[in-house]
């Protein structure tokens, strides 16, 4: 899924080179489709089924207007969805940080490390704002080659070194400042 998404901008500004727009926009929604059905019946929880869905949603719309700045926007929306779980998280004392580090960090966390980690959602909130704002502005002033390299990995570089700055910051600065 997730190198398939990945794949999602350079694979279309290639094919827009071969095929024309409407064509390109029918294969990813059959794709779209495809991918939607299998989810379907492989999924866990209905929140499986929400990005094939949203996929065929914006390739439809951009089917029917022949639009190529509606697939531009597809990473926006993923963005700005992100951007919004992060902040039902903060509101809703969800700690998804802190339960997506209990998952993959096999110690024990410490008193000061939970203090520290059920705060990260405020520092991902402004992440995926700044990720968001540069989705957008690639889209409406980037040419379709800086846009597919963004969309695919460019963000992953942004949450990558937002991760490291994490947690220098987490080990240096604010696990101290908790233990006081």
């Amino acid at each position: 899924m997730k190198f398939l998404n990945i794949l999602l901008a350079p694979l279309f500004v290639v094919l827009l080179h071969y095929f024309e727009l409407r064509m390109v926009i029918l294969l990813y929604l059959c794709m779209s489709i495809i991918f939607l059905i299998y989810r379907f019946f492989k999924r866990k929880t209905y929140k499986d089924i929400l990005l094939p869905s949203m996929y065929i949603i914006a390739f439809s719309i951009a089917y029917h207007f022949s639009s190529l700045q509606t697939v531009k926007y597809i990473p926006v929306i993923l963005s700005t969805i992100f951007l919004f779980l992060f902040v039902d998280s903060h509101f809703n004392k969800k700690y998804m940080i802190l339960n997506f580090t209990k998952k993959f960090y096999r110690k024990k966390l410490k008193e000061e490390e939970i203090k520290f980690l059920e705060n990260g959602d405020d520092y991902w909130i402004v992440v995926m704002l700044i990720n968001t704002i540069i989705h957008l502005y690639i889209v409406n002033f980037s040419s379709n080659e800086i846009w597919a390299f963004y969309s695919s990995i460019g963000w992953y570089i942004l949450f990558f070194i937002s991760l490291i700055i994490q947690i220098i910051y987490g080990k240096t600065y604010a696990v101290k400042m908790y233990t006081r």
